[in-house]
Formats: C-alpha cells, sequence, structure tokens
C-alpha cells in the first residue's frame, strides 16, 4: 500500500493562495517570511548608557562582528553548516548545507568611542553596554590680548 500526501485545498483556499511565491513578503504565514533571520533586540537605559541585548540563536561567538564606525555600530553574524550522511560505501544519501547571516546597525553617537562600549555574549544572546552620547559643550571663544 502507497501513502499519498493529501492536502485539503477546500479549508485554507485563500491561504495557499496568498502563500503563492507571487505573493513573498505580503503574508505574515509566507515561508519566506519565516526563515529570515532577525536580530531581536531589547533596548534599555540604565546609569547613563544604553543596554543592547540582541538574540542571536544558533551563533557561535567567533560568528559574531561589532564594527563602530562614524557614530553607527554594526552587528553582524554570519554561519555555515554543512551534513553529509553516506551508507558505509561511500554512496551520498543526503548532502545539506546551510548559510545564515543577518546585520543590523544602530545609531550611537558621533562621541561615541570603541573603548567605551562593553560586550559580552552568553546563551545566544549579545549584551552591548553603549555609554548615551552627551554632545561636548561648546567653549567660549578665548581672546589673545594683543600688545
Amino acid at each position: 500500500m502507497m501513502l499519498i500526501p493529501r492536502r485539503n485545498y477546500g479549508l485554507n483556499l485563500f491561504d495557499e493562495f496568498f502563500n503563492d511565491p507571487f505573493f513573498t513578503g505580503t503574508s505574515e504565514k509566507s515561508e519566506d517570511s519565516r526563515k529570515l533571520p532577525v536580530m531581536r533586540t531589547d533596548i534599555t537605559e540604565r546609569d547613563g548608557n544604553y543596554l543592547l541585548e540582541i538574540e542571536l540563536p544558533g551563533f557561535k561567538k567567533e560568528d559574531i562582528k561589532a564594527e563602530l564606525k562614524d557614530g553607527y555600530l554594526t552587528i553582524s553574524a554570519e554561519t555555515s553548516a554543512s551534513n553529509e550522511n553516506t551508507d558505509g560505501h561511500g554512496t551520498v544519501i543526503r548532502k545539506e548545507r546551510y548559510t545564515s547571516s543577518c546585520k543590523r546597525t544602530f545609531f550611537v553617537g558621533e562621541h561615541t568611542r570603541q573603548e567605551d562600549i562593553r560586550a559580552g555574549f552568553e546563551n545566544g544572546v549579545l549584551k552591548l553596554q553603549v555609554p548615551k552620547d552627551t554632545p561636548k559643550a561648546e567653549e567660549a571663544p578665548k581672546y589673545i590680548e594683543i600688545q
């Protein structure tokens, strides 16, 4: 006896219609939108600092980069994996490759220095402590006495 997968098109006709690749990105239920890696971020303010907690499940510390340039903090993560099963005789039965990357940028202020940012990664969560950008007070002009 052969089992054939059965789909009931009558019950969710419109769901199937909008999951068509033509409508990709317009439906929250679309398969592509569920696969996109997103850096879910919580930002809190405490003691003159911004605390960022960024979820990066499936990534290792070595996969993550943080770059500060012109007041913008860019967090990027990239990973890849490969699975290969053989039947013992060298014949490949299944071969899968997986890559994932994501990137997000935050404006942290032009006066923020790299040395002032603290970062830690544990249990799939990147925690950053960024000082609030405080603009430097303009100095009053100092006049030179002419003799």
